[in-house]
């Protein structure tokens, strides 16, 4: 039994962690993908060659990673999902057009497979990009990034995805790593009515053209924050302009900053109003936790295993998981540092999500740092949390 949208039958799969992203990435309606060839992401951009003509989708294979967010970006405007892959030194070469696609509210999906940086590096696991998904580009602007930890969550969250960057219209980013992307797990892929259910179709402009306006901030009769229905090209509802510099409501280049501030606001507010409904997170054991472990992605996955040998042997100790990493869980992080008082932050770089937990903890916890250029062990997190428990 196949969904309508050709994805893998309803079942329990063996799949590599790349793969489970791309067969969530069909599921969820993408036909478009373009990239360029970069460990440890290849298998990506190898799977999709062969299943986006089976679906009846597009595959192209770009000169370079510019070229291949550049197109994204067009096929996203013509009413695609779309999205392409890469790591590192790509990742880099991508952020101009990220920060232009935020920009001009166009929906498309990353899927950053990281390693080990910076520089040319090398391919091994690291979570090396974190804060560049939230900063890499020039400007005030917001994004969604996602952060899995199993080869199922490769498959939900990639779907989840899609999902958010057509509500928010937002670059939307599903941040993995070397490790994960190469594991093999069961993936249980959904019956068909679950799928539709989950799948959310993307909102398309309706009634008078010439009353659709595609970069509004505001309804004009209630006055709250909106996020239109994402213009196509072809379309009589398509803007005149889509500039990548300061824009009005019609698209149109200007340098009035009173325009450029309702921009702004524009595209940074629709996030961070929304909070609540795209920040996803996962607890365990916080009833009664005198500490607490924050964690992320693959390292996640050791770091639960500490917890619950930490348990076993009598220490308190709590684990909170961060799925969404941008926007950030400030308030999440701020209730579990006052209760707790002291944190663990084991990541797979050298101290990046540490710094907004924090900003965010107030003072009201001692933040501990558990820096490493690999995937942890669980020996290494349990030490760390008897460590801080002294």
């Amino acid at each position: 039994m196949t969904t309508s949208r050709d994805s893998l039958s309803s079942d329990i799969h063996v799949l590599m962690g790349n793969i489970a992203l791309c067969e969530g990435a069909i599921a969820a309606g993408c036909r478009f993908f373009s990239g360029y060839p970069i460990s440890p992401s290849n298998e990506i951009s190898e799977y999709l060659s062969r299943r986006m003509p089976e679906v009846g989708g597009v595959f192209i294979q770009m000169e370079d990673e510019i070229a291949s967010i550049a197109s994204v970006i067009g096929a996203a405007w013509v009413g695609a999902k779309a999205m392409t892959a890469t790591s590192g030194p790509g990742f880099s070469l991508m952020q101009e057009h990220i920060g232009h696609a935020a920009s001009i509210e166009v929906p498309l999906v990353i899927a950053n497979i990281q390693r080990t940086s910076p520089g040319g590096g090398g391919i091994l696991e690291m979570s090396a990009d974190v804060m560049q998904a939230k900063w890499g580009a020039h400007g005030d602007y917001e994004v969604i990034a996602l952060a899995p930890s199993t080869c199922q969550e490769m498959f939900d969250l990639t779907i989840e995805a899609f999902n958010y960057a057509g509500t928010w219209r937002v670059p939307t980013f599903i941040l993995s790593d070397a490790m994960l992307g190469h594991m093999y797990e069961q993936v249980k892929v959904p019956q068909v009515e679950i799928l539709r259910e989950r799948v959310r179709e993307w909102r398309q402009p309706s009634g008078d053209p010439a009353e659709y306006i595609a970069f509004t901030h505001e309804d004009p009769h209630t006055g709250e924050l909106v996020v239109p229905p994402t213009p196509r090209f072809g379309t009589p509802y398509h803007p005149r302009w889509v500039a990548s510099g300061t824009h009005g409501e019609k698209g149109n280049i200007t340098s009035d900053l009173e325009v450029h501030l309702k921009l702004l606001m524009r595209i940074n507010e629709k996030i961070r109003r929304n909070r609540a409904s795209i920040v996803r997170y996962e607890t365990r054991f916080m009833e009664d936790a005198n500490l607490a472990v924050i964690c992320y992605g693959t390292a996640a996955r050791p770091s639960l295993r500490a917890v619950k040998e930490a348990r076993r042997q009598g220490l308190k100790a709590g684990y909170l998981r961060l799925i969404t990493l941008w926007p950030f869980a400030d308030e999440v992080v701020r209730d579990v540092c006052a209760a707790t008082g002291r944190v663990l932050v084991p990541e797979m770089n050298y101290g990046q999500i540490c710094r907004e937990v924090e900003r965010a903890a107030q003072g009201k916890a001692r933040v501990v740092p558990l820096p490493r250029a690999r995937l942890h062990d669980a020996e290494e997190v349990l030490q760390g949390i008897k460590e801080l428990a002294r």
